[in-house]
């Protein structure tokens, strides 16, 4: 019999700070926990294959971080998954201030990129269901509506959070970890540049790009004394360190559980992808690659290191300012569509070459997701102090966009979290567009976007610290 969800399995935690009424220039927040594990069976997202789930290592999670001073209100959400696509996050943040009235464009939800989480958008969502229901007259894979349920459970996360509500303050800063990212894509001896070459590869020559060794750290904790009651970590490494066919929430599952070792079982570790689509866990200098949890325990005991040369933010000043930067898409000539709707069923074989089937599951998901030659991207920008912000942008991000954007910024600690509200897969820089690789054929935006939104962050942040002159 297929299993069915019940209510039983949604896990609703809320960190409650129990204060007196408190004035508006106060700065409040609460954190809210959801569970959005799928059913035993769903398909996994983060491949070209239809892999299927076999059980659960560790539940996924949507986590809802809510803050309020005055009049001002936002959120921001951190989801257990590869991504979370415009439509379904559109309706999420619309349904979620609806609740509770905070503007949509105060809302942000962001996808940690967890490749063991379950494949429900996109062009091989659409393929691989489609080819189901054509064989069986029914997907035995699909039976739940997963994009309904998670916009029910997410809006849920933070209407608990925003009716939670008390005053916090808040300690900020950023330390350095150097053991964990690398660059994957290299310069080799034939003058090409190829992503995860192998390790030990005599070819490799240098990589193509740097890391950001940056973590950045805002602890929540209660305005009168009490544990640290959440945290944000935000780092620069790919989700890609788990495999198998298990939900999990890779590394972030591990850094959460080594923190709450270290600060208390009801302590809540929220974890932010940084500019990372260009960067994963892989030195081609060894043979051994970490386990996801020697990644979290190690970027646990970083933030923990960190924490007594962390700054009190002394005067919390909330604000958020977003805009639309429309972005120029990829535009597949008809003879390139008709050839990927030819070989639409190799993608998950090796028939292809792997660079014509990414090929391929790019023009189909354009053609599932962007019906239009350009599309509208997202660029969010949330003060939490005169020294402290936080930037999203859709998307897997090169790392130096991040970096540009850290460069540039007028606030002293700033956090850039990508693949928030869409995930138009990755976005290079200009200079990676013109070396090719993976990442280029994987992407679905032309050349010149990632700019395009490094310069559109940059203003928001001027603005924001105008704003508070």
């Amino acid at each position: 019999m297929a299993p069915t969800c019940r209510s039983s399995l949604i896990l609703l935690t809320t960190l409650l700070v129990t204060q007196t009424s408190a004035p508006a220039a106060d700065l409040e927040a609460a954190v809210a926990v959801v569970e959005i594990t799928p059913p035993l069976g769903y398909r996994m997202a983060g491949y070209l294959a239809e892999r299927l789930n076999t059980g659960t290592h560790d539940p996924l999670f949507a986590k809802a971080l809510v803050f309020r001073q005055g009049d001002r209100q936002a959120a921001l959400v951190f989801c257990d998954l590869v991504g979370v696509p415009r439509a379904i996050a559109g309706r999420t943040r619309e349904r979620a201030s609806a609740a509770t009235g905070i503007p949509v464009a105060n809302i942000a939800i962001a996808a940690t990129h967890s490749h063991t989480g379950p494949l429900y958008f996109g062009g091989m969502h659409t393929h691989l269901h489609d080819k189901a229901v054509a064989a069986d007259g029914r997907d035995v894979h699909e039976w739940l509506d997963y994009p309904a349920l998670l916009a029910e459970r997410v809006a849920q996360a933070v209407d608990t959070a925003w009716q939670a509500l008390a005053p916090v303050k808040l300690a900020a800063g950023t330390a350095r970890e150097t053991r964990l990212a690398f660059n994957r894509r290299f310069h080799m001896k034939d003058g090409s540049i190829r992503f995860n070459p192998g390790a030990g590869n005599p070819d490799i020559v240098r990589p193509a790009g740097p890391v950001d060794p940056e973590v950045g750290i805002v602890l929540v904790e209660p305005a009168r004394a009490g544990p640290p009651i959440a945290g944000l970590t935000v780092f620069a490494l790919h989700l890609d360190t788990t495999g198998g066919t298990e939900y999990s929430a890779d590394y972030p599952f591990f850094l959460e559980t080594t923190l709450k070792q270290a600060l208390g079982p009801r302590f809540i570790s929220l974890f932010g992808a940084g500019t990372c689509g260009d960067i994963n866990h892989i030195d081609v200098s060894k043979r051994d690659r970490p386990r996801p949890e020697v990644i979290g325990k190690a970027l646990a005991e970083t933030v923990l290191g960190a924490r007594a040369q962390l700054a009190p933010v002394a005067d919390p000043a909330l604000d958020v300012l977003s805009t639309q930067v429309t972005c120029d898409l990829q535009k597949p000539s008809a003879a390139e569509i008709a050839d990927a709707r030819e070989k639409a069923d190799l993608i998950t074989t090796s028939k292809l070459p792997f660079l014509e089937r990414v090929r391929v599951a790019k023009i189909l998901d354009l053609l599932a997701r962007y019906p239009e030659p350009s599309c509208s991207m997202e660029v969010q920008a949330f003060k939490l102090g005169p020294e402290l912000a936080v930037v999203t942008l859709p998307g897997e991000v090169f790392v130096e966009l991040g970096l540009a954007i850290k460069s540039r910024s007028p606030f002293e600690t700033t956090l850039v979290i990508e693949l928030a509200n869409d995930v138009p897969n990755y976005i290079p820089t200009s200079k990676a567009f013109r070396e090719g690789s993976y990442e280029v054929v994987n992407s679905r935006l032309a050349p010149g976007s990632g700019e395009q939104l490094v310069a559109a962050a940059v203003r928001l942040l001027h603005e924001l610290d105008r704003a508070g002159r």
